[in-house]
């Protein structure tokens, strides 16, 4: 796509990791939780995510969880696993193969979107599980990209107590990756949420994050109008493209709508913030 402008995303790191790690800190230390629990891919966010863990807590607090099908890629889960033992953190590998096919065993006609909605939330319940175990917190990995675009099951790789990275573009969790100096081998990969062989995000998207990104920013950030989109060279199917999936998907965005019939009504009137949960 040819552009008639260049957006910078690009950040102070240095800023942007202080701010994270605080964040990290002093979620933790209002919680009063003892383990980040994170799902690791072997992909960049994760990766990105339980770097920021370790900075803001102790090594031994921070665990990681592999939690491969059994059409995943061989190569994620030894990336996973090899990245866990470079960075020092704890690891544990989960197979979800069992109890995702205990299920579909009796659904046979699943497609694959709905297998991989499965796996997602099998393994968010296994996340929830083992925070409980551990007296933790599970930490999101869904970039601003993603949640977006809506590239992710709600209830499932969304679901956390608390994300980090969330008002990251994919293009910013690649710049902050390399400030952090998370190895090339994690850095260099197509992004992918492993469903099956040869699926890539980009690939299910029909575009690129760079492209959706400097879209995304000037329209989102930068209050950028459809018209003056077009002016920057955008064409106009890109940006019903990229419009369509974020306003489609603006639920995923949403705690559950409650209806009103009280004064003061959850979510409404009811509202705190999020740290009021731990008061004691």
């Amino acid at each position: 796509m040819a552009l008639n402008f260049s957006v910078d995303l690009s950040l102070d790191y240095t800023v942007v990791t202080k701010i994270l790690v605080g964040f990290i800190a002093d979620c933790f230390q209002k919680a009063n939780a003892q383990s980040a629990v994170i799902g690791l891919s072997g992909g960049l966010d994760s990766a990105v995510v339980a770097k920021l863990s370790a900075e803001a807590l102790r090594l031994e607090r921070v665990l990681g969880v592999v939690m491969p099908y059994k059409t995943s890629a061989p190569e994620s889960i030894a990336d996973a696993l090899r990245f866990g033992e470079w960075l020092g953190i704890r690891t544990e590998l989960v197979d979800i193969s069992p109890l995702v096919d205990a299920y579909f065993s009796r659904q046979r006609e699943a497609d694959a979107n709905r297998r991989g909605n499965a796996m997602a939330r099998t393994r968010m319940i296994v996340l929830y599980d083992i925070s409980a175990r551990e007296q933790g917190l599970v930490i999101g990995t869904s970039n601003k990209s993603e949640l977006l675009l809506g590239y992710g099951t709600i209830f499932g790789d969304l679901a956390c107590a608390i994300n980090p990275v969330g008002d990251l573009y994919k293009t910013q969790m690649r710049q902050l990756a390399e400030y952090l100096e998370i190895p090339e081998y994690i850095r260099k990969k197509t992004p992918t949420a492993d469903l099956f062989q040869g699926q890539t995000d980009e690939g299910d998207l029909g575009f690129t994050y760079d492209e959706a990104d400097r879209l995304l920013f000037l329209w989102v950030d930068q209050r950028v109008s459809e018209e003056e989109l077009k002016e920057y060279g955008f064409a106009q199917e890109f940006i019903n493209a990229v419009f369509n999936r974020v306003r489609k998907n603006n639920f995923k965005r949403l705690p559950p709508l409650i209806a009103k019939f009280s004064g003061r009504t959850i979510g409404h009137e009811f509202r705190y913030p999020w740290e009021w949960s731990f008061v004691k």
